[in-house]
């Protein structure tokens, strides 16, 4: 029985340690991905978008912006959350052969 204690005890110092690893890890690398920042052409091209369509896009404030003299940049974690928030499996009673 004790044998099965040391046993548990060494078993949650690793998951832990383990523990400890991924966070460092999470914490290192995924502020990285959050903050990436692209010009406005880069998004019109991404997206097959136009110059205008973009500028509407932002006059509605459906997409967050940067403005630096006179240059527009846009966090690329907003873009994904706009497409993912108006994704559309069904396809609006399209048949899909």
């Amino acid at each position: 029985m004790i044998e099965i204690i040391k046993a548990l005890r060494i078993m949650s110092k690793d998951i832990a340690e383990i523990k400890q690893t991924l966070g460092d890890l999470n914490k290192k690398h995924n502020p990285q991905l959050k903050d990436i920042w692209i010009d406005a052409q880069d998004v019109m091209q991404t997206l097959h978008i136009s110059r205008r369509t973009l500028q509407a896009l932002r006059d509605d404030c459906v997409i967050p912006y940067s403005r630096i003299k006179g240059k527009f940049y846009y966090k690329a974690a907003d873009l994904d959350s706009l497409l993912k928030g108006n994704y559309n499996l069904k396809g609006k009673g399209k048949s899909w052969k």
